[in-house]
């Protein structure tokens, strides 16, 4: 007789509040769920084939009123190349104003996915500018 060469592990799923436990068998005819719902069980199959995560950071901002700004992947980024977008993000720079929801980088890293400002950042006004002879 053959070698069983399944594995066998659990996913609980994130996709609404119930977390249900969805069981995940590897085997050599394919991937086995057992329960949930099939956004559970689509979320699992993505999760042990391919996992991704949204990624929230800040990056640094030019001429802004505060010197970071919130972002956010506009989808979940592959989780495998999460250090090298850190990375990349440890040396962008932005310059204000930026709005919030504004797309500052399109297609990170050649995923797809999109860099975007999560709060509204205005710009400084220098000294003397703005407010003489009002």
């Amino acid at each position: 007789m053959g070698k069983d060469t399944s594995t066998f592990s659990e996913v609980f799923c994130i996709v609404c509040p119930l977390g249900c436990r969805i069981g995940v068998e590897q085997g050599s005819d394919g991937l086995i769920l057992r329960g949930g719902c099939s956004r559970g069980q689509e979320y699992a199959r993505q999760e042990v084939t391919s996992p991704r995560r949204v990624v929230t950071t800040t990056v640094r901002i030019r001429g802004g009123e505060i010197p970071r700004l919130p972002v956010r992947t506009s989808a979940p980024f592959p989780r495998e190349r999460i250090f090298e977008l850190m990375e990349f993000l440890r040396t962008f720079e932005v310059a204000a104003p930026v709005r919030r929801g504004e797309v500052l980088v399109e297609d990170l890293l050649g995923t797809g996915v999109h860099l975007v400002a999560t709060r509204t950042i205005r710009r400084l006004e220098k000294e003397g500018e703005g407010s003489e002879g009002a």
